[in-house]
């Protein structure tokens, strides 16, 4: 295999920040979906909306390796784009019924199910194609792929904030489709090739044999748990806003300030990895979170610039965790290192899962979101805990980079 071109590498970093773009396009129009004017959804209504989105996700996840001993990495990835440009069509369609619930919600429960597909399958891909693309750099390369996905979701915000000022919100799905339909023209043209993909299917027959290990198990908890802490802030921090008497327009904007932080805390501790080791920020950013959460709980009304302060605190908490658990994964589940990125999204999809629909019964019966936040800190405790057996897990059977993706033929230093 050639080394793969810098047009390579940027359409996949280019990939992740659209990805982002598109996978908050729901949650940053929780407003839209809620308010009596448009679509009209309870608590509840809007939280099973992402019960396809999880399912579907899922299924993906956990099929990608498979489907990549198959057909490759690129048709995954391309699949995932395709399924991701169906999604936007579908919510697009939707806004034109959006007074007619009985037929607007069948095609929001469509779309989102078409965005976990395009997210199941995508991710686990570029993810994949990152790590081959850089060998030397797993750790760094992963993170500042996941720093650009969170870059899309906090730009999802900023423009439902934008487009909702002129009176088209409708405007982000169509910009996030025109964005993937651009990718697909750019990777279609390019070779975008992995050799883990040929690789998939001796690990998946390797773990037919010798079972999942069981450290996959403490990844998979992990991940699992920070999906359930990071939606409650991605999916449910504006309806908390907004319900003490922010703006809809600060709440966006506060979003955004969470998924910029996301971001700016992947950039900065690849940025610092040789001075800051990765260990030492898994052991940390839990705790941090947990702190955001007691925070958020707090939080009085019409709270001004706390609020944003207190999401901020929970972004730089959520940042890192989840790339370092993906490469933590594959350096150290050797066996099954092709197939780590996609169990990691899909048990990262369960927790979110959790989080957004699980949340509107609990409202429905009467508990309040700062009660919510209050007891997901106790969840954020709880991943502390495991992040002190992970890296421990890694350290016992600790393989380089370079050794789990080695440097391609051709590959030039």
């Amino acid at each position: 295999m050639t080394a793969a071109t810098p047009s390579e590498k940027l359409t996949v970093y280019a990939a992740g920040l659209v990805q982002g773009i598109t996978l908050v396009t729901f949650p940053a129009a929780s407003t839209i979906f809620t308010s009596s004017a448009w679509y009209g959804l309870s608590a509840s209504q809007y939280g099973i909306m992402f019960v396809p989105q999880v399912i579907a996700a899922i299924v993906a996840s956990l099929g990608g390796a498979r489907l990549a001993t198959r057909m490759g990495w690129k048709r995954v990835y391309l699949a995932g784009l395709t399924a991701n440009l169906a999604s936007m069509g579908l919510l697009i369609v939707s806004r034109f019924l959006a007074g007619d619930q009985g037929a607007a919600y069948p095609l929001l429960l469509g779309a989102t199910a078409c965005l976990g597909l395009g997210f199941g399958l995508t991710v686990p891909a570029v993810n994949t194609f990152t790590a081959e693309f850089h060998p030397g750099a797993v750790d760094r390369s992963v993170l500042v792929l996941n720093a650009l996905l969170g870059l899309g979701t906090a730009l999802a915000p900023v423009f439902v904030a934008i487009f909702v000022g002129i009176g088209a919100w409708v405007g982000l799905p169509v910009l996030a489709a025109a964005l993937i339909a651009a990718l697909l023209v750019v990777s279609l043209r390019l070779p975008l090739r992995a050799a883990q993909a040929g690789q998939a299917g001796q690990a998946g027959h390797a773990g037919q044999r010798s079972g999942v290990p069981p450290a996959f198990w403490v990844f998979a908890a992990f991940a699992v748990l920070y999906g359930f802490c990071e939606t409650m802030n991605g999916n449910w921090s504006q309806l908390d806003l907004t319900a003490l008497h922010v703006s809809a327009t600060t709440a966006s904007l506060t979003l955004t300030v969470f998924w910029m932080m996301v971001t700016a805390g992947r950039v900065g501790f690849a940025v610092l990895q040789r001075w800051l080791p990765s260990r030492l920020a898994y052991h940390v950013l839990p705790f941090v979170l947990a702190g955001a959460f007691v925070f958020i709980a707090l939080l009085p009304r019409d709270p001004a610039s706390s609020g944003v302060i207190a999401f901020g605190l929970a972004g730089l908490g959520c940042s890192a965790l989840l790339p370092l658990t993906i490469s933590f994964g594959q350096e150290r589940l050797t066996s099954m290192s092709a197939a780590v990125a996609g169990g990691v999204i899909a048990c990262y999809q369960f927790g979110y899962g959790l989080a957004a629909f699980g949340v509107g019964p609990l409202r429905s019966a009467g508990v309040t979101l700062p009660e919510i936040y209050a007891a997901s800190a106790a969840v954020a405790v709880v991943l502390g805990a495991l992040s002190l057996a992970l890296p421990r897990a890694r350290a016992r059977g600790r393989h380089s980079p370079a050794a789990l993706h080695p440097r391609p033929a051709g590959h030039l230093k």
